[in-house]
């Protein structure tokens, strides 16, 4: 018997960390292997390190719906593609020569940022060069702090994003190996970012003695705030008083560190004490943790336990040394395969979703949770009362569908509360009509018409009646005169059987994806950013999403075609694509007819389907592009329709477009409108009479031509957006915005523009932007399905009249001052903005 001969332990990839760390120890001298793998002392706490994550239970969960999981987070404004990062450590050069610019590549390939120390063998702007995802600088304060200072001037110059202060090293631990080895740096070996000529660096521990500040206090966070707009994170923090201490000295996170078990020997593991600073700290600050993650599954344990990310050290050094980025590109690839299995066999969808009853143990489980938040011995404390037949029924967060977690949930309640809370301020968020164009009396004449119009046709009284007073048919009884609309305005020409009517274009979208998505495997593509309604309804459904990022000028159908193709890789269908083609909510940008032509081909070569919204063409000035429905002649595109900016938005109408045939396996066949309704009536049955009747008599009074209707509001809307720009201009001109790190781009109608800035633009700043300016905006970064958006704003001018706009937008400008001139804030950089 024959067959392939099984590859050699030798020539696969390794399958775990520990076996990157077996095969790079055969590449390594033993001196440069202890240097890297020891710790302090007897190196108690670095086993103890490793032997907490060992001791980790975490409870799988069966059936729960989960599906695809979503590892990516936000820390700091910045998306991550995982909670992890690259540990500070130094010398990568000792690894392979090309040190820390290969990991950096491997770090931005897997969308993970990269602490880079003060040691780094390469410079800061090699550094730079090569990477795609956020640096931050771990900073070792020296005593001669003008070296220090100018350490943190290059690397801000150079991009990174955040400081991480070491403050664990008034003196290095005694590390027997080294001692042992008298180890001494390569002469081809020294740190790249610090004076060449003034200490020696062959011996590290002789250095960190004689070079490191040893009287450091608090004060050296306000020291840094003076030299740098950085954020400041502290790194070495392990217990609960010094978290404290760190959030009140004004820190942006703290690393809970014993130094990889470099420093005391004899410390606690950092995972055992992180629950009780993850108390202490209680949200108030990033909090990340370091020391012993050699899998996915302690990620996760982390997370559960309240660290918002990891750093990965010693194993990312094995896979460098192993086959430079290629081999950390494979540590980071493992780590992350190692966290999404332990996600999906613990149900949990979203990294927010991490908690401590994900993690179980010998012991109660109720004991062990509270225990593990820090809390005094349960038989300690008062018992409850037992439980009567009146308490109150208690539902826990986790027992709900998982898409109530969704961020993307809780990003317009959040809007709304900055709202309420500050009612006199002026608002760029809300993308709302504007409200002198609504004429109270007007809807009772539109349903007035109406009423008419069916008389004219021939209904009696007790048809009309019926028509307003009964719920009616489930696909809406007034898709003849919106079919009659649609030809002569968007020339569209679709029959009333084709066409369901909805409650606002919101139902359709639920609809459309409830229907077309019946495989796990089917993904919805997305041009990002993108209208939180369609993510929405896509977590809503358990829809997974592949977003598709527009370019500086648009979506570029080329990145559609690589998604696609990416995703059949992975074995799914591409199913739809969702898209705004005329000023997008919420960048702005509109689609050329050559794009709108080859993203029609693009569909048709690949079987795909498209998801068509367009809401802001009928009230936008000038000529319009003609739709994608309009230029489809293979029956590709579902139409998503609304009336809420062309009509009036509390009439909640909208409309679906779906001429799609259907077959069913007898042969027989129907319309996708119908399978449509179907669902509809067991969602909302039918869209309301009343509201039917309001926008069918705004049909009716300007014969269907909407266009024509929102002439006024359409130049309205276009002056808006002049004003806008010629504000900003004025506030910001081009020297001024090119050397603030400001730029926006310029929409041709429509009720958003993107403004782009240099700090991260999250609710943090949003709230500073409220209560100290007078100002609201939406952070783009709610529009991302994945990382981007974070350092830029969208701005809605739709529902204020030039005046607001004009003082609007000078206390934006004020803000946007005010920010970039905060300490900690951060300065321009590059990467994904829009």
């Amino acid at each position: 018997m024959t067959g392939r001969t099984a590859p050699s332990g030798a020539s696969r990839p390794p399958l775990s960390l520990d076996e990157y760390a077996e095969r790079a120890r055969t590449r390594l001298g033993p001196e440069v292997w202890d240097f890297i793998e020891g710790g302090a002392g007897e190196e108690r706490t670095l086993a103890a390190n490793q032997a907490a994550f060992d001791r980790t239970r975490l409870s799988p969960r069966v059936l729960t719906g989960v599906g695809e999981c979503d590892p990516s987070t936000t820390v700091l404004g910045r998306r991550w593609g995982a909670p992890v990062a690259v540990a500070p450590m130094a010398y990568h050069t000792l690894m392979h020569p090309d040190g820390e610019t290969a990991t950096a590549r491997a770090a931005g390939a897997a969308g993970l940022p990269l602490v880079v120390s003060t040691f780094a063998g390469r410079t800061f702007a090699e550094i730079a060069a090569a990477a795609t995802s956020p640096l931050w600088l771990q900073v070792y304060c020296f005593r001669d702090r003008d070296t220090t200072r100018r350490l943190i001037e290059h690397a801000e110059a150079a991009g990174f994003e955040a400081l991480v202060l070491t403050v664990d090293t008034p003196r290095l631990g005694r590390r027997l190996r080294d001692l042992r080895n008298d180890f001494r740096l390569p002469p081809h070996i020294a740190p790249a970012n610090l004076p060449a000529d003034e200490a020696d660096y062959s011996s590290p521990s002789e250095h960190g003695r004689t070079g490191l500040d040893p009287s450091l206090d608090w004060s050296v966070i306000a020291w840094l705030r003076s030299v740098s707009r950085l954020p400041v994170l502290v790194k070495g923090v392990m217990t609960a008083e010094d978290a404290r201490r760190a959030i009140a000295a004004g820190v942006d996170g703290i690393v809970v560190s014993n130094h990889g078990g470099r420093q005391l020997d004899g410390a606690p593991a950092t995972l055992d004490v992180l629950a009780p600073i993850a108390a202490a700290v209680d949200g108030r600050c990033t909090l990340l943790l370091d020391g012993g993650v050699r899998r996915g599954r302690d990620v996760l344990g982390a997370l559960a336990l309240g660290a918002d990310a990891v750093l990965l050290g010693r194993p990312v050094l094995h896979g460098l040394a192993l086959a430079g980025g290629a081999g950390v590109a494979g540590v980071l690839g493992l780590v992350l395969d190692e966290l999404s299995e332990a996600m999906t066999l613990t149900g949990t969808a979203t990294v927010a979703d991490a908690d401590a009853s994900l993690l179980t143990g010998p012991e109660d489980t109720a004991v062990a949770r509270h225990r593990r938040s820090g809390g005094a011995p349960l038989h300690d404390r008062p018992r409850p009362p037992e439980p009567t037949g009146t308490a109150t029924a208690t539902l826990h967060k986790e027992n709900l569908h998982r898409s109530v977690s969704d961020p993307v949930l809780d990003t317009m309640n959040f809007l709304n509360e900055i709202t309420g809370r500050f009612p006199d301020v002026v608002s760029f968020a809300p993308g709302r009509p504007y409200e002198e164009f609504f004429d109270k009396d007007e809807i009772l004449e539109h349903i007035r018409r109406y009423l008419d119009h069916l008389a004219a046709g021939g209904a009696s009284d007790e048809a009309i009646r019926t028509a307003l007073y009964q719920y009616g048919p489930t696909a809406g009884q007034i898709r003849e005169l919106i079919s009659d609309s649609l030809r002569a305005d968007e020339g569209i020409d679709a029959p009333p059987g084709a066409i369901v009517v909805t409650v606002g274009a919101q139902e359709g979208m639920l609809l459309a994806l409830r229907a077309l998505f019946a495989d796990p495997g089917d993904v919805l593509l997305v041009a990002s950013p993108c209208y939180v309604g369609i993510t929405g309804a896509a977590s809503l459904l358990g829809v997974p999403v592949h977003p598709v990022e527009e370019r500086a000028d648009g979506l570029d159908v080329a990145d559609v075609e690589a998604a696609v193709l990416a995703e059949r890789a992975r074995g799914r269908r591409p199913r739809a694509f969702y898209v705004v083609p005329d000023h997008s909510n919420p960048s702005g940008n509109t689609m050329s007819r050559r794009a709108r032509e080859e993203l029609l081909e693009l569909a048709a070569r690949h079987d795909l389907l498209i998801l068509e919204d367009s809401p802001y063409r009928l009230v936008s000035p000038g000529v319009q592009l003609p739709t994608l429905k309009s230029m489809d002649h293979a029956r590709r595109v579902i139409h998503l329709g609304s009336y809420s900016k062309s009509v009036f938005p509390s009439a909640r109408v909208g409309f679906v477009v779906a001429d799609q045939p259907v077959r069913d396996p007898s042969g027989a066949e129907s319309l996708l409108a119908d399978e449509l309704a179907k669902i509809k009536s067991m969602v909302t049955v039918n869209t309301p009479a009343l509201s039917q009747a309001a926008v069918a008599g705004a049909l009716l009074a300007c014969g269907g031509r909407l266009t024509e209707r929102n002439a006024v509001p359409a130049k309205h809307y276009g002056e808006a957006l002049r004003v806008t720009l010629e504000q900003l201009d004025r506030h910001f001109p081009e020297d001024v915005r090119d050397r603030l790190g400001i730029g926006w781009n310029r929409p041709s109608g429509g009720f958003f523009l993107t403004v782009r800035v240099p700090f991260p633009a999250d609710n943090a700043a949003l709230l500073r932007s409220a209560e100290d300016h007078g100002v609201i905006w939406t952070p783009m970064a709610y529009f991302y399905p994945g990382p981007g958006g974070e350092r830029s704003i969208r701005l809605s001018f739709s529902y204020l009249s030039p005046a607001e706009i004009e003082d609007g937008i000078a206390r934006l400008a004020a803000f946007l001052h005010a920010e970039i001139e905060r300490p900690g804030a951060t300065g321009p950089t590059s990467g994904r903005d829009t």
